[in-house]
């Protein structure tokens, strides 16, 4: 346990942080799943309107710094291959 006052503090704010990111990270993994489910039931509407919602997501973990840009176009790229290939 720290003894100085700032690290005390960095501390809390760490711990803060890390929930917050831990729910940017669980909420983007949950919509690419959807997403994924979506364009496996062949269903191209809702296929493409999960896949526009997951990368908003993406977009907004880079907005809050829980991913790289780079990281996220990657994923984004391979999101959209994933279901555009089963669309067929």
């Amino acid at each position: 346990m720290a003894n100085i006052a700032s690290q005390i503090k960095r501390n809390r704010q760490n711990e803060k942080q890390r929930a917050r990111n831990l729910a940017v990270r669980s909420e983007m993994k949950t919509r690419l799943k959807k997403a994924e489910a979506a364009a496996a039931s062949g269903d191209a509407a809702a296929a493409e309107e999960a896949l526009r919602d997951a990368q908003k997501r993406i977009d907004s973990a880079v907005a809050k710094g829980v991913l790289h840009p780079r990281t996220a176009a990657r994923r984004k790229s391979r999101l959209a291959r994933r279901v555009h290939q089963q669309l067929g």
